[in-house]
C-alpha cells in the first residue's frame, strides 16, 4: 500500500493480513528453515515450487515482518482481479505485481513489471515453473522469465524456496484445507554469473531441487 491509500482501506488490509497469517499458521503450523542464507534485510527474488494457490501465502507468512513489508508476490491478474474481494486482497493486502497472462501485452511486459518493482525497492516472490505443478514430477522445467529478470537486474540475489506439503493441504479442486504440517526452506542465493540462459535455468532449478530432498 502507498501512503496515499485511504485510512479505512489500510485498516481493512491490515486486519485481513493478520487474519490470513493466523489462518495459514493454524492450518499448517508452518515453520521456516534457512540454509545458507539468513532472514536479514536486503533486496531479493524468492523463487519457489508451485503446487497450490496458497504457495506465496506461506512464504509471506514465515518471513519476518521487516522483510514481509517489502516483498511483493508476482501473480496472474486474471485470477486476482476476478472478484472485488480478490482484487482488494491482491492489491491492498499483498501489493501483488499483477501480470497479464492473456497474451495481449508485449512479451517483455512481465519482466519489465518485475524489474520496475525491484527498482522501487521491493523484493519479489515468483514461481518460475509458470503454472501449478499437478504432475508426478518434483519440479517442472523453468520458464525463461527468471533468466531475463536476472539478466535485467544482475545485482539482485535469487533465493530458492522449497514449500513442503502445501499441495496436500490444498489439493486441486478442494475448498476446505486439510490440516498438515508444512515447512518452507530457504536456500543459498543465486546470481547470474555470465551463464548462458539454459545453464542459469538448470543451476537455479537444481538449487531448488536440492532443498526438496527431505520432502518425500
Amino acid at each position: 500500500m502507498t501512503s496515499g491509500t485511504p485510512f479505512p482501506t489500510r485498516v481493512a488490509a491490515r486486519f485481513l493480513a493478520s487474519s490470513i497469517e493466523l489462518f495459514a499458521r493454524l492450518i499448517t503450523a508452518v515453520r521456516a528453515e534457512w540454509q545458507g542464507v539468513e532472514p536479514v534485510p536486503g533486496q531479493r527474488v524468492y523463487y519457489a515450487n508451485h503446487a497450490s494457490n496458497g504457495d506465496f501465502v506461506l512464504i509471506w507468512a514465515v518471513l519476518p515482518r521487516r522483510l514481509r513489508d517489502r516483498v511483493r508476490p508476482v501473480a496472474g491478474a486474471d485470477y486476482w482481479l476476478a472478484t472485488k474481494l480478490k482484487s482488494f486482497i491482491g492489491r491492498h493486502v499483498f501489493n501483488a505485481v499483477l501480470i497479464d497472462r492473456t497474451g495481449s501485452s508485449p512479451k517483455e511486459a512481465p519482466v519489465a513489471q518485475m524489474a520496475e518493482a525491484l527498482d522501487e525497492g521491493s523484493s519479489l516472490i515468483i514461481f518460475p515453473e509458470g503454472t501449478r505443478n499437478l504432475t508426478d514430477e518434483r519440479l517442472l522445467p523453468f520458464k525463461t522469465g527468471l533468466y531475463h529478470l536476472a539478466r535485467a537486474r544482475p545485482e539482485v540475489d535469487f533465493v530458492p524456496v522449497w514449500i513442503e506439503n502445501l499441495n496436500r493441504v490444498m489439493p486441486k479442486g478442494e475448498v476446505v484445507p486439510v490440516p498438515l504440517l508444512c515447512k518452507v526452506t530457504f536456500g543459498a542465493p543465486q546470481r547470474l554469473d555470465g551463464d548462458a540462459k539454459d545453464a542459469f535455468l538448470d543451476r537455479t532449478r537444481n538449487a531448488l531441487l536440492e532443498l526438496s530432498r527431505d520432502d518425500v
